[in-house]
């Protein structure tokens, strides 16, 4: 891999957000019940809705609380979104009213990050804070705050896209990025030279140049510096069977680390380097799938190869003609398996016969890479585990999923 883990897994995070057991081999049986947890220092309240732009369709957001390090003067940021297919917190400069230390490379000159998407890009100086979530918190946390006018976009940033760096774009007020992984980039990022992503830059005054960063200065997954409950995170949905206006979960850190927060059953499926597994659809294996909260759809394929057209008006949408019944079948590196059902409807006909619906369980579209992004509609009804690399679960060491 890359080892730019949030490129390739937050697919869809942009470009479609708005609505216009325990390891082994074989297959098993998913026993887990998806009990929904609401109370516990470990648990955090999340709302799938229209989000802060009131336009946003199936966004899973939650608050986040942020504090210049090591002081009290803190602030509390609603509408982030709740991602789990890239590690970090990114916040908009527009939502954050104090000032956080920034980030300054060896010689001095502040560190900035350009974060690709596929629709775009995230641009905007790293800088430090200590993050409270729930009653969980990580200190002097390296965090991206994204805006393009701290410092000048180069021209190698740029041209991977539109800017995501405001609310009507990005339509939430931040990213919480509790992936599979303690970094964003990883091992990638550290020496500069080839096979850097050119992901970080120090930005003198004459402008801002490639450069590398260790693994403990890059912006970090929270979770995995917390002082408990750090080994991953759980996210609990209710069902959905029709479209709704909005439903209530929770975001629960630690896995088996509390009461709360067990495996209860669920399958593991451990993912390679790339935050991957396999998820076999029409007797075809497509090894660059994932489960990615940060996704507002189902995304598979492309129209020619699924067999279901797109919208006339939105090629980022299936459009079939009637509600397509499918179902495939997830494979983790260790060998377990499990089937998936799954819906797709026609995307014109949700938001045009539901004007104030913001979720849809069967809302779905092409994927540009050959694999399936499960976004977040396949977290209703079911808890879902994001296990982080290298960190000791019931379960086994992460990475891996687990439903």
């Amino acid at each position: 891999m890359n080892d730019v883990r949030a490129i390739a897994a937050i697919l869809a995070c942009f470009v479609l957000l708005l609505t216009f057991g325990c390891g082994g081999s074989g297959s098993k049986t998913n026993t887990n019940t998806n009990t929904i947890v609401t109370s516990g220092s470990n648990v955090q309240p999340i709302t799938v809705g229209s989000g802060p732009t009131g336009n946003y369709t199936n966004g899973a957001f939650t608050s986040v609380t942020v504090c210049v390090p090591a002081t009290t003067t803190c602030q509390t940021i609603d509408g982030v979104l709740v991602d789990t297919g890239s590690s970090g917190l990114r916040l908009l400069s527009s939502a954050l009213t104090i000032s956080l230390p920034q980030q300054k490379a060896g010689d001095g000159n502040p560190v900035v990050e350009c974060l690709p998407f596929v629709s775009g890009y995230t641009w905007g100086p790293v800088q430090t804070a200590d993050i409270q979530i729930s009653g969980e918190k990580a200190s002097a946390v390296p965090i991206q705050v994204m805006s393009d006018t701290d410092f000048p976009v180069p021209g190698a940033c740029a041209d991977r896209g539109s800017s995501e760096d405001t609310l009507g774009a990005l339509g939430a007020n931040g990213l919480l990025g509790v992936g599979n992984f303690a970094q964003d980039c990883g091992g990638a990022c550290v020496a500069t030279g080839a096979g850097n992503p050119e992901l970080y830059y120090e930005c003198p005054a004459s402008g801002c140049v490639v450069t590398g960063e260790s693994l403990a200065q890059q912006v970090q997954n929270p979770v995995a510096l917390f002082a408990t409950d750090n080994n991953g995170v759980i996210l609990e949905l209710p069902a959905v069977t029709g479209p709704e206006a909005s439903i209530s979960g929770s975001l629960i850190f630690g896995i088996g680390t509390q009461s709360n927060n067990g495996l209860s059953g669920a399958t593991v499926y451990t993912v390679d380097s790339d935050g991957n597994f396999t998820t076999s659809y029409k007797s075809l294996p497509y090894n660059q799938s994932f489960l990615d909260s940060g996704s507002n759809g189902l995304y598979f394929l492309t129209s020619s190869a699924s067999g279901i057209p797109v919208c006339p008006d939105a090629a980022f949408f299936y459009c079939p003609s009637s509600t397509q019944n499918l179902s495939a079948t997830n494979q983790g590196a260790n060998g377990a398996s499990g089937q998936v059902s799954f819906s797709v409807a026609s995307a014109d006909h949700l938001f045009n016969d539901n004007p104030s619906a913001f979720v849809f369980v069967n809302l779905a579209g092409p994927n540009s890479l050959p694999g399936f992004d499960w976004g977040l509609p396949f977290f209703f009804g079911r808890n879902v585990y994001t296990a982080i690399e290298g960190l000791s679960t019931p379960g086994g060491n992460g990475p891996y999923w687990a439903y």
